[in-house]
């Protein structure tokens, strides 16, 4: 098997015990056909040399990567599932497959979906679809181009099964996916763990959050790492719901038990990108009173974080806890302006100024005059298209904002005529070519639109 240099197993998930994951079996499917392999994202771990078939024995049949975990783990949690607690809930239809180091030093996780049923499946056959699949893949790569903290859609393999579903039409074609993410513990996993009054666990999880996931050393004293923990999180957690907003994008599920510890959004499955700056704006057709709404965003992950801040409460002071969780909207507000700004293209110069084009520009986009994407690509780095594009008053206080402010260096995407975008219609479209014709050009082709983004983005 031909390796990196750069690849470094680590096991460390072992440290935590066995209070945290129960040892499974990946399922046999009758095929491995590659439909993604992200050649970009294995080269930061090390992989990049697989050949096609030892991607297919790693991440089709899940045979361990070398010096890496001997058994897939399900990982054990609860959680809060539209603000109903579930006890009853944990890896249903995935698990740990290894873990491993990246050029920066993290420890990262490569974890599955649609892997097969382990003790939490809960009478589910623990499948994906493929087209679940590649709406994920979708999913990541768009919000990686857009700057939000992300998953890595690592690797996807139809699986040759049909599979029933009740909510679209059956039989429909399966598959496995592979993550890259950075941790795989969530709030979820702090509230089992509460919820069995397990405080030698909960502090045990703390310190391996510090450690492994967020490089600090833990202390001796539990009540000081946990508070520590919590500030870390609660940064992370805001970054995350303003990268959201910036992005036009609705996760679907904000659940307890889809919040990463790390703040790295994960777990992607009724998600959409909102056309306009639309508060109501659902991406769950099961989501009946709005909870996850693209504007109630914050709001949810605020409080799925409070529940974290509960688990905590076990081994730290109420007090100091809640003064962090007050503080979550001032990192909110100071997160969403630097995000908004960065999508723009513009130099941050100050708080005061900052604070004032962010609004001015949230205002021009509450318009509707065009869509998100539209907008942000006609006036990125403080271009202004002019009034006949652009007449109304919000867009002309945009406009003055921005006079003066430094336009980024050029790339070849902003002379396009439009923006690259991922919308409802674009996806089912992408969908519909492989379902009815197995053609997956239109797939394809929007991964190197995305990517060029992406270059353009960080250019």
């Amino acid at each position: 098997m031909a390796l990196a240099q750069s690849y470094r197993p680590e096991v460390k998930i072992l440290e935590l015990g066995e209070r945290f994951f129960d040892a499974v079996e990946a399922a046999q499917f009758p095929q491995c056909i590659a439909r993604f392999l992200n050649r970009r994202a294995a080269a930061t771990v090390g992989l990049d040399q697989l050949s096609d078939d030892e991607w297919s024995a790693h991440f089709c049949r899940f045979e361990p990567l070398p010096k890496n975990l001997k058994h897939p783990l399900a990982l054990r949690y609860h959680g809060h599932q539209f603000r109903v607690y579930n006890p009853d809930i944990g890896d249903g239809r995935g698990f740990l497959f290894a873990q491993l180091r990246d050029a920066r030093d993290r420890l990262l996780d490569l974890g599955t979906k649609g892997s097969g049923q382990t003790p939490y499946s809960r009478s589910a056959d623990g499948r994906l679809t493929l087209k679940g699949g590649v709406r994920e893949v979708l999913a990541t790569e768009m919000l990686e181009a857009l700057g939000v903290n992300t998953s890595k859609s690592f690797a996807l393999f139809e699986t040759g099964e049909q599979l029933v579903r009740g909510d679209e039409p059956s039989p429909t074609r399966s598959a496995v996916l592979t993550r890259l993410s950075h941790g795989h513990l969530r709030i979820g996993t702090f509230q089992r763990q509460a919820f069995l009054k397990d405080v030698d666990a909960l502090g045990r999880l703390v310190r391996y959050c510090l450690e492994h996931l967020y490089s600090e050393q833990p202390g001796a004293d539990d009540a000081e790492n946990a508070v520590r923990l919590f500030a870390l999180a609660a940064e992370r957690t805001a970054g995350l719901a303003a990268s959201y907003m910036a992005a036009g994008f609705v996760h679907g599920v904000l659940n307890s038990d889809n919040i990463n510890i790390t703040g790295e959004s994960f777990d992607y499955g009724p998600w959409r990108f909102t056309p306009h700056w639309d508060g109501d704006f659902t991406a769950a057709y099961f989501d009946h009173y709005g909870l996850y709404a693209f504007a109630r965003q914050p709001e949810a992950i605020h409080w799925d974080l409070a529940q974290l801040g509960g688990c905590l409460s076990l081994l730290a002071e109420a007090p100091s806890l809640s003064d962090i969780l007050a503080d979550w909207g001032d990192r909110f507000d100071r997160a969403l302006v630097e995000k908004l700004l960065w999508r723009l293209g513009v130099e941050l110069r100050g708080e005061g100024g900052d604070r004032e084009l962010a609004k001015a520009l949230v205002e021009a986009m509450d318009s509707r005059a065009a869509t998100i994407d539209r907008i942000f690509f006609d006036w990125r780095g403080g271009s202004d298209p002019g009034a006949d594009k652009y007449p109304s008053v919000p867009f002309r206080k945009l406009a003055s904002l921005l006079d003066g402010r430094e336009r980024p260096p050029g790339h070849g995407y902003w002379s396009d005529s439009e923006p690259c975008s991922m919308h409802i219609d674009e996806v089912e479209a992408i969908w519909d070519a492989i379902a009815e014709r197995d053609d997956w050009a239109p797939f394809d082709a929007k991964i190197a639109a995305v990517r060029r983004m992406g270059e353009a983005m960080q250019s």
